[in-house]
């Protein structure tokens, strides 16, 4: 693509094809909106190419299509198609399988992408502009670091696969990125971590965060053999994985017979309650993913010589990883894309074309450029109220915000579950207090009523705390604000209570029923907590509610979990909001001013 540096000022990133599908907006240099696929199809990870998330992020900026000046695309189709085809013949005479049912379908999902988008535009009777395809690691390290905070910063990406690519070192100064190195397919932390998460029952793409959420249950009492014969580790993080204990190569399965011979039995089915076998797998593999994560990141740092680090790809999620890097590594500052897995990739493929391709510049800015991540489709007041009145739902004005606040506060030290829907959509899997299910965090029994009655999952799944910013140093261990709840920190030692020690035969459930904290609902059972720090220029609204609820009980703290129901994605409009809230048994519904009461 040829393109000279004053030709494009508008650009449309676009991610899809094999999880979280996403399309984002820059608009000279600025991100102006971003959303989700599946916010908008309902269906969860939907990997589809985003049309309606294309025309939602122009709906958003006040564009038509033929205001756009560039596509671009995450990654190159054509070299995924070469990764595929090569990598499934290397693996040997098994592969034909492989190749004769999944090649057809891979080459029709990578070859159809330049038609989809000019299908798009055909659509709307708009000429298609050019489009631009970026390398999708590349995609992952510009949007980890054009938006951060920092001048200039190393880069460290990693995920389960790209085109070739599984994870790469560089850096970013002003308005350019380089990346150093790569590591290639099949050597992947990312699919390592996935093996064992299809291994433990819990489902690829999706489960990675169970299974993080499980390993404190455990004991890493398979790292040694993790390291010593499944994985190749050097001193700098590079590694490589002994393909005899996988099956992914061929597309088969994740994992292979001589895996299960070495980690005691079949797969645990789909679905399936883990046992103490999984829990001592999760915190096995999660010490082995912490391990790579600390000798890379060292290894980047001895390279660079770079103070702060900008973060990644899927692997970049696993924020108890995240926690420990900033506490035992070599860097002073991390931040961490919010949207760091593929949904991101549209964001970084516009602003790497709006920085290297047009030479746009860097604006100097205060904090980092994601707007809180809050990107998405907002509805105003007196648009819910058309929406409230012409549905039919019984509903009540409650006043400013600051009386909206104060009254749901007061049913949140009650114990009500409250459904929490104001202002834009987030961008990104974490629910930041725009599209939330709060309630008080004191309660010893929310946690497993959220699980058990409005979740539906795994009873041992933490729920993360929402802290006032100010606060946060006298309610956890914290290093400064964390406002997208990608680092895991432990609770503050005075907010410790004491631990009852076990009783013999303690399952999962009563292991996480036992109180450790002064706010049981939103830590874990090591008391560390997923938190998410919440000031008052980049989320005014939550913050508001936190100040009541601090007035109102001395505690600065809410739980905040995503607004959605099982195997549902986050809620986006007020009807999804309204619907969810009837299936799942909230107490309170709040849409902006308005307040509904669950009958």
């Amino acid at each position: 693509m040829a393109l000279g540096s004053g030709d494009g000022r508008s650009i449309l990133g676009v991610s899809a094809g094999f999880h979280d599908a996403a399309a984002a907006l820059v608009v000279d240099g600025r991100v102006v909106a971003a959303v989700e696929e599946e916010r908008l199809s309902r269906r969860k990870h939907d990997a589809s190419f985003p049309r309606r998330a294309m025309d939602t992020c122009l709906a958003i900026a006040g564009l038509e299509p033929g205001d756009l000046d560039v596509v671009a695309f995450h990654e190159k189709p054509v070299d995924v198609i070469g990764r595929h085809v090569t990598s499934r013949i290397h693996s040997g005479p098994g592969a034909w399988r492989g190749l004769l049912f999944d090649t057809p379908r891979v080459l029709a999902k990578q070859l159809t992408v330049g038609q989809q988008v000019d299908h798009w535009f055909r659509d709307r009777s708009t000429p298609t502009p050019p489009v631009c395809f970026v390398e999708h690691h590349v995609s992952h390290a510009a949007a980890a670091f054009f938006p951060s905070p920092f001048r200039a910063a190393a880069v460290l990406t990693e995920d389960g696969v790209g085109e070739r690519a599984t994870a790469t070192l560089g850096s970013g100064d002003g308005s350019r990125l380089h990346i150093d190195s790569e590591l290639w397919f099949p050597d992947s932390l990312g699919l390592l971590y996935s093996a064992f998460t299809s291994y433990c029952g819990m489902r690829v793409n999706g489960g990675e965060g169970e299974l993080m959420g499980l390993a404190p249950f455990g004991e890493p009492v398979h790292a040694d053999q993790i390291l010593g014969e499944v994985v190749r580790l050097g001193g700098d993080g590079s590694f490589e994985l002994d393909q005899r204990y996988f099956d992914f190569v061929r597309g088969e399965a994740m994992t292979s017979a001589r895996f299960h011979r070495r980690f005691g039995g079949e797969p645990r089915p789909l679905g399936t309650p883990p046992t103490r076998r999984e829990a001592d797998l999760a915190a096995s593999i999660q010490v082995v993913a912490e391990e790579v994560i600390l000798r890379t990141a060292r290894e980047l740092h001895r390279r660079t010589g770079l103070d702060a680090v900008c973060l990644g790809g899927g692997v970049a999620l696993n924020c108890v990883a995240n926690g420990r890097l900033l506490r035992e590594g070599p860097f002073s500052q991390v931040w961490v894309q919010p949207a760091a897995g593929d949904a991101g990739n549209a964001l970084g493929a516009a602003l790497w074309v709006w920085h290297e391709v047009l030479g746009g510049d860097r604006d100097e800015v205060e904090g980092d450029r994601m707007s809180g991540a809050f990107l998405g489709p907002e509805f105003g007041d007196d648009e819910v109220r058309e929406w409230l009145e012409e549905s039919g739902i019984p509903h009540r004005h409650a006043g400013d915000p600051a009386q909206v606040a104060a009254e749901v506060a007061g049913r949140l030290a009650d114990g009500a579950l409250v459904g929490w829907f104001v202002g834009r959509m987030e961008f990104g899997p974490r629910a930041l207090g725009h599209r939330s299910i709060v309630a008080d965090p004191r309660s010893p029994t929310v946690q497993g009523r959220l699980n058990r009655v409005v979740k539906e999952r795994a009873p041992f799944r933490p729920f993360a705390p929402a802290v006032l910013e100010a606060s946060a140093g006298a309610w956890f261990d914290t290093f400064g604000p964390t406002p997208y709840m990608t680092f895991t920190v432990p609770a503050a030692r005075s907010r410790w209570v004491d631990d009852p020690e076990p009783e013999s035969g303690d399952d999962l459930e009563s292991a996480v029923a036992r109180v450790r904290t002064t706010i049981p609902a939103v830590t874990h059972v090591d008391r560390s907590a997923r938190l998410q720090t919440v000031d008052g220029d980049r989320n005014p609204e939550f913050t508001r509610l936190l100040e009541a609820f601090d007035r109102r009980t001395g505690c600065p703290v809410l739980l905040n979990t995503s607004f959605n129901a099982r195997d549902e994605p986050i809620v986006c409009t007020p009807d999804d909001a309204y619907r969810t809230f009837r299936n799942i048994g909230l107490d309170l519904l709040v849409v902006g001013p308005y307040l509904i009461e669950r009958s």
